[in-house]
């Protein structure tokens, strides 16, 4: 298990083996999402839009 430290400016550094598991590197984005109150759960969002095509299947329409 990681553990991170919370600056008294609110950053934290993400421990390398988490860093490398999720793929991010500097300048990556990332969100923190509401799992239950008191629990959140960070995911990188560093994928490009076009990766999201044809996640639904084909078009219906022609846009």
């Amino acid at each position: 298990m990681s553990t991170a430290t919370l600056t008294s400016k609110g950053q934290i550094t993400i421990p390398v083996e988490v860093r490398n598991n999720l793929k991010v590197d500097p300048g990556d984005r990332g969100e923190f999402v509401l799992i239950a109150p008191g629990r959140y759960e960070f995911m990188a969002a560093n994928s490009e839009v076009s990766a999201l095509k044809g996640m639904f299947g084909p078009a219906t329409k022609v846009v």
